[in-house]
């Protein structure tokens, strides 16, 4: 691409995010450059003393249809389009009286925030910005001769690269078009997918998916990968939305195994009960229930104390001094937490390297949205499993049904196991988790391991036999075979809920019958791959 000259003399300034508006065209005008502007962009500056061209005077037209056409001119986009070294576009330029327009400043309508506010069908629809994204496509397609900025972020650097040489580089101009035509993909991804989400048509024939970039990380899954967090916009409390208090840097793995802790707390009521998970590889390796976190927190750790070490602490309520001091003494990479106290704070920051992410809220489990996963050659899309037990029609199909503080320990497994690993085997006793099977190849294997894992885990807390005994067990599947049931049995459970529908339901039921086990089917499955 032929790079013309990078003087600027003339600006077009048109920003629904006025924030630092008035003290970047008080340099722009201070270096001599003509400000052009519109609408509320053009009375902002007015009202700051500042000279400034109105719209209408460049195009010789008024703006009309309540704003909708203002910019969209020839006299706009020649300005923005034209090569400065064409010799035909400089003579067109002559003849149609088509002044140059160096420097495009636009942040577009804010439709995301409108369509977070609950408004209804046709304020969304004005919320649309036409005028903003064409200008902005055609600057950054000429940023051969034109700066164009979409984001006040960059406004220091521009100023700084105009006071320096009074140009701004090409390279500058090549990230700065870059960033616009995403910056404009993601506003027509975000309105594209209001559209899908409110015309109830998901299976769009394109669907596009954006974010805004959080941070650039040291490397990814591993450390020969590059990776980096986005945020898609959505503000749905968690680890996107979450302030980091202290600590280093999150990495790539402490991103996902957080978001993986919080979503799974949150499945647990505050108002009810404190409640306490311990994330390893993003699959639990502890959930625990109290009247307070401490009592929640220690019930985690004792599932699994071994694989505790270095895991990812996710509360359902503000962190305590109480829980804090127990936290801090056995090695933890990220907290996180609705909310904090001062004192739980000064406790954390003890410990340097210990991650604290405090959010505002926790996310809502039973919110609607889609989950994305690249595979080769396309992307795998599908809504959130924002369902768990309490939304299922239980069905008891042993001959005994389960007590009723069964019951309340099949319901804390079952939204448990819906965060484990397929294939997922959760023992709970007394509202806490006292096995975890993930993730294994075959069912039985699951239920063995977590088995043998309460064993590690009743030694450690210098008890007998296992911690399964006399547990209750959710599975995310139904058991293809009885030998997955006759697992559970080896480790002393007393009911089980799961999904049901095997070939062979009634092979497993009658082997709860004969062991005396409760059975409950929810008719509603939860891998998790």
């Amino acid at each position: 691409m032929v790079q013309g000259a990078t003087k600027i003399r003339r600006a077009l300034l048109s920003v629904s995010d006025k924030t630092g508006l008035v003290e970047f065209a008080t340099v722009l005008v201070a270096m001599g450059i003509e400000i052009v502007s519109t609408g509320g962009t053009r009375k902002a500056l007015a009202d700051a003393g500042l000279p400034v061209i109105d719209i209408s005077e460049v195009t010789g037209f008024p703006e009309i249809m309540d704003g909708r056409v203002k910019t969209l001119h020839p006299k706009v986009h020649g300005g923005l389009l034209g090569i400065r070294s064409n010799d035909a576009h400089k003579s067109a330029m002559r003849i149609h009286d088509i002044s140059p327009i160096d420097l495009l400043v636009v942040n577009l309508y804010p439709f995301a925030e409108t369509v977070a506010k609950g408004a209804d069908y046709d304020e969304v629809i004005e919320n649309i910005d036409i005028g903003g994204p064409a200008m902005i496509r055609a600057a950054a397609k000429n940023h051969g001769d034109v700066t164009v900025i979409v984001d006040p972020a960059d406004y220091e650097n521009v100023l700084a690269a105009l006071k320096d040489t009074g140009e701004v580089p090409y390279p500058d101009r090549q990230k700065y078009a870059a960033k616009a035509y995403a910056r404009t993909a993601a506003y027509d991804a975000a309105v594209s997918n209001w559209f899908a989400k409110t015309l109830e048509t998901p299976d769009l024939a394109w669907r596009s998916f954006s974010g805004k970039l959080r941070e650039t990380m040291r490397y990814g899954e591993n450390p020969h990968q590059w990776a980096a967090f986005y945020a898609d916009g959505s503000n749905r409390p968690g680890v996107a939305t979450a302030r980091q208090v202290q600590g280093k840097q999150l990495s790539f793995n402490n991103i996902n195994d957080t978001d993986a802790a919080f979503e799974l707390v949150a499945e647990f009521d505050p108002k009810a009960t404190a409640a306490v998970a311990i994330i390893k590889h993003a699959n639990p390796c502890g959930v625990g229930q109290g009247t307070t976190l401490v009592e929640a927190y220690e019930a985690a750790r004792m599932c699994d104390p071994v694989s505790a070490f270095g895991g990812i602490v996710a509360l359902n309520r503000p962190l305590d001094e109480a829980v804090a001091t127990e936290i801090v003494k056995l090695f933890t990479e990220v907290i996180i937490a609705p909310g904090a106290s001062e004192g739980a704070i000064e406790i954390i920051e003890g410990k340097k390297n210990l991650r604290l992410l405090l959010t505002d809220d926790l996310p809502n489990a039973k919110a609607d949205g889609l989950t994305v996963r690249s595979v080769s050659g396309g992307l795998l899309v599908q809504t959130r499993d924002n369902q768990n037990a309490d939304d299922c029609e239980l069905k008891v199909v042993t001959q005994r049904a389960p007590t009723e503080q069964e019951m309340a320990d099949l319901l804390v497994a079952a939204k448990v196991a819906k965060h484990v690993k397929s294939n997922a085997i959760v023992y709970v006793k007394d509202g806490a988790t006292v096995g975890i099977g993930a993730g294994q190849m075959s069912r039985v294997d699951s239920a063995r391991i977590a088995h043998r894992k309460s064993k590690d885990a009743a030694k450690a807390a210098k008890l007998k036999g296992a911690l399964t005994e006399g547990s209750v067990v959710a599975s995310d599947a139904f058991f293809p075979f009885a030998d997955g049931l006759e697992a559970l049995v080896e480790a002393g459970a007393t009911a089980v809920i799961q999904p049901g529908g095997s070939v062979r339901d009634e092979e497993v039921i009658a082997a709860a019958d004969k062991a005396g086990l409760a059975m409950v089917f929810t008719g509603m499955r939860h891998f998790r791959h």
